[in-house]
């Protein structure tokens, strides 16, 4: 599976490129969400994990403007404050999943069981 990764801690960079690479995946990353609406048109991910918060463009913003551009890949919003308010926050501008940092165990299998269960058609 192709993965995009939009996120601009380097530590959590290398992290999930280190953990998705040896589970078999092909790794991209942007650092903020202007170079992640970018990224994505040129290589099409098959899953995109986005940072909420970043400078330049935050997540929002570039999850918004993906689905304006037509893009109907999965995206799951990747955030360290995962307050209440944030989940709907997230799921309105446009992303079909969220998960909160910091990453469990079980975070490799949970890609894969929500690329596998997404009816994207």
């Amino acid at each position: 599976m192709k993965i995009l990764i939009v996120d601009d801690d380097a530590k959590i960079q290398r992290m999930l490129k280190r953990r998705l690479k040896k589970a078999g995946h092909d790794v991209f990353f942007a650092e903020n969400g202007k170079e992640g609406v970018e990224k994505h048109w040129e290589i099409r991910p098959d899953l995109t994990l986005m940072d909420m918060h970043m400078p330049v463009m935050d997540g929002y913003t570039a999850v918004r403007t993906l689905r304006e551009q037509g893009c109907e890949a999965l995206i799951v919003a990747l955030t360290a404050s995962a307050t209440k308010a944030e989940v709907p926050k997230a799921i309105q501008a446009g992303c079909d999943h969220f998960m909160s940092k910091p990453i469990g165990d079980d975070f490799e299998q949970k890609i894969i069981t929500l690329y596998e269960n997404e009816d994207r058609g």
